[in-house]
């Protein structure tokens, strides 16, 4: 192995360190960017092309996973509402039960790891491909993914691990290695938690870090003018201030999100809904178009498919509803019924989809911002939109930005430990030495632009959902059973209602 390592380094060295005609930056691109094309192709392989729109694989695998569970599950995201939200106030909870975190916190420490510039950029980027009509179709795809939620975190809670001090170990890992043993496939589990875990881990340092950063830099200094040209200083204070939250653990992780979560969602809703107010004789025809474009055939390139796929895209990636990630931090929570957590659970993509990308999509086309000639920067979109009627709210932005960007950063350092502790043993020493490496890659992120290497971790985490959502179907009746279980205890008094 020492033998291995020594020719790697001896052969990439001076590659990366002491070429003349490129960067650093440059070369570690070259050498990222044929594997990164070849996990693109693979992850996004088109499997039909409709009216000259490529349908890729990963964006079916998400929509059928979720429509398959909305109907086994017959509706619970819609029938279990009500409930979700009696359990994340707490009303069915006991402060006995095993757990680090109470079902709000570990809600928001979820939420935390998709609201983020998704509900910004991303949003921005499909209305102004796929039309307003994108938006109906993101909604149904929100809605469709409450039921992958639910089903992936409850079995995060039912196959969580504990030690002796009380610290949870959960997630995808778990679940597809303990209950598709219970089902006879030993095998099969062991490898595809073994490939979620090395996935969880790329996608923690990339997409749930180093584009974070990166992004966060951009907006800050490009909004008020400072640090230009000195990213690292800026990603030393970051990571300054991301070592200080995950140092304690899922606890200290939850006890931010759940401060930060509520804000700023509350501030980008309330912002919203002004820029709705000032408008709110467009309301109608705002609305008017989500629905019509919806369902048309001359709205944008693709017709109907190109819409539908754009709205669908965006909800699948925004919410990451069947990726898996949320089980890890949903097994960490205190309860000891598994689907009261899935029920809380289904809320995330109803949060995250259906309300805060629903506000940006209104915003822009009410204001009419989707023609705007800035739609390749999605966030430089959605400002101009928001500072139409409000002039300084892109300062607001730019933090807001900074805020999501923090906040999904400390959620995915959690995600990529448990995975990383799954594959190297929970010891100090394994803890210690991810968390710096996750610091490391703050600063490396916000200084440099290593596009092939943040692409390829991007797609490390839609390459989650292939293991994930497999497993999820192969335990579905064990999903079933459980949610059926707690209901019937809800409604017999088992569980009892607190005042």
């Amino acid at each position: 192995m020492k033998r291995i390592i020594y020719l790697l380094m001896t052969f990439l060295t001076p590659q990366l360190l002491w070429a003349q005609d490129k960067t650093i930056d440059e070369r570690i691109n070259d050498i990222f960017q044929p594997i990164t094309d070849v996990v693109v192709a693979v992850i996004f392989f088109p499997i039909a092309n409709i009216s000259g729109q490529d349908i890729p694989l990963v964006l079916i695998w998400l929509v059928a996973g979720a429509i398959f569970f909305t109907v086994y599950m017959k509706f619970i995201n819609i029938r279990g509402f009500r409930l979700a939200i009696d359990v994340v106030r707490g009303k069915y909870t006991d402060p006995n039960d095993k757990g680090e975190v109470s079902h709000f916190q570990a809600l928001t420490a979820a939420l935390s790891g998709t609201v983020g510039l998704g509900n910004i950029a991303g949003v921005a980027i499909a209305i102004s491909i796929g039309g307003p009509g994108a938006t109906f179709w993101m909604i149904v795809a929100g809605l469709l993914g409450m039921s992958t939620k639910l089903v992936e975190c409850t079995l995060g809670v039912k196959y969580r691990q504990m030690d002796a001090t009380g610290k949870v170990y959960g997630g995808p890992m778990y679940y597809l290695s303990q209950g598709l043993k219970e089902k006879g496939h030993e095998g099969l589990g062991k490898v595809l938690a073994i490939f979620f875990a090395i996935m969880c881990i790329g996608g923690s340092f990339g997409g749930g870090n180093m584009f974070q950063v990166n992004q966060a830099f951009k907006q800050f200094s490009g909004t008020f003018g400072l640090l230009e040209g000195s990213g690292w200083v800026f990603g030393i204070m970051m990571a300054t201030f991301v070592a200080v939250v995950i140092i304690g653990g899922i606890k200290s992780i939850a006890n931010v999100t759940e401060k930060i979560v509520p804000f700023m969602v509350g501030i980008y809703v309330a912002a919203a809904l002004v820029i709705i107010g000032v408008n709110f004789a467009e309301l109608p025809v705002a609305i008017g178009k989500i629905f019509t474009l919806a369902f048309s055939n001359e709205a944008v390139a693709g017709g109907f498919i190109g819409v539908l796929i754009q709205g669908f895209r965006r909800a699948a990636f925004s919410n990451e509803a069947g990726v898996g990630s949320a089980s890890i931090a949903h097994s960490a929570v205190k309860t000891n019924n598994p689907a009261s957590e899935g029920l809380v659970a289904l809320l995330e993509p109803f949060i995250d989809t259906v309300v805060v990308c629903t506000m940006t999509a209104l915003v822009i086309i009410i204001t009419d911002n989707y023609h705007d000639s800035t739609a390749a920067d999605g966030v430089a979109l959605t400002s101009n939109a928001f500072a139409g009627v409000i002039s300084w709210f892109p300062f607001v932005l730019a933090i807001a930005v900074i805020l999501f960007a923090f906040s999904t950063m400390i959620t995915w350092s959690y995600y990529g430990l448990q995975a990383w502790t799954y594959l190297f043993g929970r010891s100090q020493t394994a803890d210690i030495t991810y968390k710096v490496l996750f610091c490391i890659f703050v600063v490396i992120g916000s200084a440099a632009t290593l596009t092939a290497v943040t692409d390829f971790s991007d797609m490390m985490i839609f390459a989650m959902c292939f293991p994930n959502i497999l497993g999820l179907f192969i335990m579905r009746k064990t999903v079933k059973k459980e949610i059926d279980e707690y209901i019937g205890k809800i409604k017999s008094g088992v569980v009892k209602r607190q005042p």
